[in-house]
């Protein structure tokens, strides 16, 4: 996805609203952008989102088909805090190479470069940032991320998108449990497809479900597996699937 919603958070309560919800520190502000998401109690994604440091404010960076319902939610969740959610009217600006002097590194990976927040929209760029995404093996939202993920599965904690010291949050007890897991038992991984395979093709190992297809550019994806199934045998149709060394 490419349309962002940025919205304002402003008020003497913000920064500590956010602390006791979202997944990330808040005080890393001080050190540029943080990258974080919103759960459910069960400790499920609901959204995933940049927050920016602006003066006084916090700035959320989110994909647009999220803004409404996240907002209306961070509006049932202030209650008598003080703290206004509103649209900032900016626009995101992304690139790569050397930042400009009003950008903030990616936090996620320094390959996907720079984001900057500028009230004029961005001109057309000729980056594949799918292709970047699937090469770190970067979740996106609606894509690997959705109402069914956990986010350890997703890899946040490699991702500076969760931080196991600030405390409580909405969904810290569930994150922390898996965290403390000998080993994940489904999860993200990239993958090399040999053959014609589009994004939500089933993968089958020895004849049952092993998972599924997600991103994909050229002859690698990003795939999410069940790792008790996945073997050296995995096909999405009639595509033969490997997996390939993860990205650390």
């Amino acid at each position: 996805m490419t349309d962002r919603r940025i919205l304002r958070l402003s008020g003497r309560d913000t920064t500590d609203f956010l602390q006791g919800i979202v997944t990330n520190d808040v005080r890393k502000l001080e050190q540029g952008l943080v990258y974080a998401a919103l759960l459910t109690p069960q400790g499920k994604y609901i959204a995933d989102f940049f927050l920016v440091p602006d003066g006084a404010d916090v700035l959320l960076d989110v994909a647009e088909p999220l803004g409404d319902a996240l907002a209306q939610r961070l509006a049932l969740y202030k209650l008598r805090a003080d703290v206004e959610i509103v649209d900032s009217g900016l626009h995101l600006h992304r690139g790569l190479g050397d930042a400009p002097p009003d950008a903030f590194a990616d936090p996620r990976h320094p390959a996907l470069g720079w984001r900057a927040y500028r009230e004029t929209p961005q001109d057309a760029q000729d980056v594949d940032w799918t292709a970047l995404r699937v090469e770190h093996l970067v979740p996106e939202t609606g894509i690997e991320l959705t109402p069914d993920t956990f986010i350890l599965e997703a890899g946040f904690d490699r991702l500076s998108g969760v931080d196991f010291r600030k405390g409580c949050y909405v969904g810290q007890e569930v994150t922390a449990r898996m965290r403390h897991k000998t080993e994940l038992r489904k999860g993200l991984v990239r993958v090399r497809i040999e053959g014609p395979a589009g994004p939500g093709t089933e993968i089958m190992a020895d004849g049952k479900a092993a998972g599924r297809l997600l991103s994909r550019a050229g002859e690698h994806a990003i795939a999410y597996l069940r790792f008790d199934r996945a073997g050296s045998e995995m096909l999405a149709g009639e595509a033969k699937v490997e997996m390939e060394a993860q990205p650390v």
